[in-house]
């Protein structure tokens, strides 16, 4: 079992270093500190996963590491090929060149095809200088590829569906080309063969370029079956990070959810398996 702790995790000798690392992050919104002191690292090459109740902070975290928030305090810090840059220190494209972000609710355009949303990835590589080129036409079919959307790239995205819409998404995000990849419930509104057709095609991304892919889930089990990392809140602090075997067991649910379970092997993966208990099952009342 991880102990719970509040300070970044060591790197060990000869471990690759963290991708992002967030030092002392406080993150308010209208004055109110959502998230307080935060020390995490995120594993490089890795899927890391946040989970934890509504409102303790998960979204507003990701939102701190994609710059989208500023730091009342503390700040996040890119760890990579050697450097270690303050995100706020970087310009905008350079920052969107090393980390894509995909939020809950993306705005969409209207009147726009699959193409060319998936194209829009592909901006941040862009300057007056540098227009498009074959180099984006190939980025962009190989996101469409790994996808599965080459056969949507003439429709609207307004006539997809939600799945199919989630997968362009995506695919915008993979174009971007970057090292690390930021997901804020990239599961949301989907049903359960959509979230694990998701969720495994994020895997591969991680398993086949080594990309570090960072997201907040809500479903305990499916954070469990897919990071190697998971990383818990609870009222805007870490409560535990750690590989889900090492770190989801009875007591740690109970200290993130305020949750009675038994924690089981998962029959198919091995992973942890949370099934809640209640008053109801545990007396046997009946229906």
């Amino acid at each position: 079992m991880t102990s719970t702790t509040l300070r970044p995790t060591p790197v060990a000798a000869g471990s690759r270093p963290p991708a992002l690392r967030a030092v002392g992050l406080t993150l308010s919104y209208d004055g109110r500190r959502v998230v307080e002191g935060l020390d995490l690292d995120v594993p490089a090459g890795q899927v890391t996963v946040v989970v934890g109740p509504n409102g303790c902070g998960k979204s507003t975290v990701l939102r701190g590491l994609s710059r989208l928030l500023r730091p009342a305090e503390g700040g996040v810090r890119l760890v990579s090929d050697g450097a270690d840059d303050d995100v706020w220190a970087l310009r905008p494209k350079e920052f969107a060149r090393r980390v894509a972000l995909l939020p809950q609710s993306p705005p969409l355009p209207e009147g726009i095809t699959v193409v060319d949303l998936v194209g829009r990835g592909r901006h941040p590589h862009h300057s007056l200088v540098r227009r498009w080129s074959a180099a984006d036409d190939e980025a962009v079919a190989r996101a469409m590829r790994a996808t599965s959307t080459l056969d949507l790239a003439e429709r609207h995205v307004e006539e997809l569906s939600g799945g199919q819409r989630q997968r362009v998404w995506i695919a915008l995000t993979l174009a971007q080309e970057t090292d690390i990849v930021l997901l804020d419930e990239p599961t949301t509104y989907l049903d359960l063969a959509h979230q694990v057709d998701v969720l495994d095609l994020l895997r591969e991304l991680n398993r086949t370029h080594g990309t570090t892919v960072v997201m907040v889930l809500h479903d305990l089990n499916l954070a469990a079956r897919y990071a190697d990392h998971v990383v818990a809140l609870r009222d805007g602090r870490l409560v535990g990070s750690g590989a889900p075997r090492e770190l989801v067991d009875e007591s740690f649910v109970e200290r993130v959810f305020g949750l009675a379970s038994r924690v089981i092997a998962d029959p198919v993966t091995g992973s942890p398996l949370v099934v809640p208990t209640s008053t109801h099952h545990q007396t046997g009342a009946s229906a």
